[in-house]
């Protein structure tokens, strides 16, 4: 299965590039490509800035709809996958888990066409597995001007993974994202 990793928001709430926020002297990018590393045999970025990725030596790919927020993103990432599955996170999650992420991946689709975690009450589509099935659900969205990823669930056959899928494994810090500097103290970052 392919890897993406989407770095192409605006960051309007945290003010400066989420994806280069350092935490325990790591950048949150450096720490999610080196998971991927170890995770899949072929990952990308997704992002609007090529140039500001290079330095990581991975792969990065342009947004096919520029503005298109999330739901672009796992458009391009989608598009772009080698394979008939991608798994999709964001550049803005510090406390991603490789064994969570390796459990959601695992999961076979079946007649599903997207794999998403269904934790505290609430889906987390920036944690989750989409197969080439979502691709015309997410154009017919992005066209219509519906960039509400959560509103994709009502249009694919969706797999929800419950906190007892991921049993004995930290799926509630894995699957959270920063996007203020009150969650970057939430989770523990002084720096």
């Amino acid at each position: 299965m392919t890897g993406a990793i989407l770095a192409g928001g605006l960051s309007r709430r945290m003010g400066s590039n989420k994806a280069f926020i350092k935490i325990d002297g790591t950048t949150i990018i450096e720490r999610s490509v080196k998971l991927f590393r170890e995770g899949f045999d072929d990952f990308f970025i997704v992002a609007n800035d090529l140039l500001l990725y290079e330095r990581l030596s991975v792969r990065v790919v342009s947004d096919i709809i520029k503005g298109a927020g999330s739901l672009g993103g796992i458009y391009t990432a989608v598009f772009h996958s080698k394979d008939d599955r991608v798994f999709v996170t964001a550049c803005d999650m510090p406390s991603l888990d490789l064994k969570s992420i390796k459990k959601t991946a695992e999961v076979t689709l079946g007649g599903f066409d997207a794999i998403v975690p269904f934790i505290g009450g609430r889906f987390h589509p920036m944690h989750a597995v989409y197969s080439r099935r979502c691709l015309k659900p997410v154009k017919a969205m992005i066209d219509e001007g519906n960039l509400r990823v959560n509103d994709l669930f009502e249009r694919v056959r969706v797999k929800k993974l419950t906190e007892d899928h991921f049993k004995g494994l930290p799926i509630e810090s894995s699957v959270e994202n920063i996007n203020t500097r009150e969650d970057l103290i939430r989770i523990g970052h002084t720096e």
